[in-house]
């Protein structure tokens, strides 16, 4: 099932239009990813920038029917990717969201428990866009939710996004903890890093 939805404070991507490399899934051992994760049967997972949906199809089948999956992508031949394998998979706990990350989010308050975005930060301007996409992350999360940023390591290789469209964790860090996250696990992915963060409350 699909629903459109569109920002109107959309961060347009620095390398044009919809252009996107090959997703991360198959760069690294994705068991790994998910065990990071723990999600837990019931759990609602949003995948920000879905992509062909990898991730999203793998958290399906971790969640189980009571849990459900949102993917969102601004590129429709994604999402109509995402769910021809739903239902190849026999998965009906996945709903395809069309629009983009970067403003207001369909969602209502504290209602996710799962923020997930893979290498769909680097397109964008971190600076520019990255208070307005978190601000909304912290919004609808759950008191008890997290987020999770994979992107690729900042360090010159042949292929992926050049190194000043790259992204380091320390460069998340930066944007994201002053907006009451606080970081509870890095994960070595190779050529690729996973970071992941929770709220902060009262202050700590």
């Amino acid at each position: 099932m699909q629903t459109n939805y569109k920002s109107e404070n959309s961060c347009k991507c620095r390398h044009g239009g919809d252009k996107r490399g090959p997703t991360s899934y198959q760069m690294h051992d994705s068991n790994l990813v998910f065990e990071a994760l723990e999600l837990k049967n019931g759990d609602v997972f949003f995948d920000m920038g879905c992509g062909p949906g990898d991730y999203s199809i793998h958290a399906a089948k971790d969640l189980g029917i009571a849990g459900t999956v949102y993917a969102l992508d601004s590129n429709i031949s994604m999402l109509k990717t995402v769910d021809n394998k739903a239902i190849t998979n026999g998965l009906s706990n996945i709903q395809t969201v069309y629009g983009d990350m970067t403003g207001v989010l369909p969602f209502e308050d504290e209602s996710v428990d799962t923020c997930f975005m893979s290498t769909s930060l680097h397109c964008m301007d971190l600076q520019k866009c990255g208070t307005a996409i978190f601000k909304e992350v912290e919004r609808i999360l759950k008191p008890s939710g997290q987020v999770a940023v994979i992107e690729c390591k900042k360090e010159k290789v042949d292929f992926g996004p050049p190194v000043h469209m790259r992204i380091s964790a320390e460069d998340l860090k930066s944007v994201v903890q002053p907006l009451g996250f606080y970081v509870t696990s890095y994960l070595n992915l190779g050529f690729n890093y996973m970071i992941q963060f929770k709220k902060n409350f009262n202050g700590v």
